[in-house]
């Protein structure tokens, strides 16, 4: 009588092997147990990867987040030079040039 799934000449009440010999299933038991354990240690070992990217994103997070709050302060400072201050300080320069150029223009023509 043949079952469906056994192989060809598989005794009728022997299930547990599938129609395998049992050295030829201890084979494929060990070879399944070895890269089972192959597997795992590759598994481990990405998990390892990965949490080592984890940190190294959350410090290059907080990196970038530093210095954009210096750049940002930089930017602010930049803006104030350029709106006011920078502009005063320029027209104090001309007047004291134009000063400057009248004195030793008078003291030249008065010789």
């Amino acid at each position: 009588m043949r079952r469906a799934g056994l192989g060809e000449g598989a005794p009728s009440g022997n299930y547990g092997n599938h129609g395998y010999s049992h050295s030829g299933y201890s084979a494929c038991e060990e070879e399944n147990e070895r890269l089972t354990e192959s597997l795992r240690s590759k598994v481990t070992a990405i998990k390892s990867v990965s949490i080592l990217l984890s940190k190294c994103t959350q410090n290059l997070d907080s990196q970038f987040d530093s210095t954009t709050g210096f750049l940002g302060k930089t930017m602010g400072k930049l803006k104030i030079l350029s709106r006011g201050s920078q502009t005063k300080l320029l027209c104090y320069m001309m007047l004291f040039s134009f000063f400057v150029f009248f004195v030793i223009y008078g003291i030249i023509k008065l010789r």
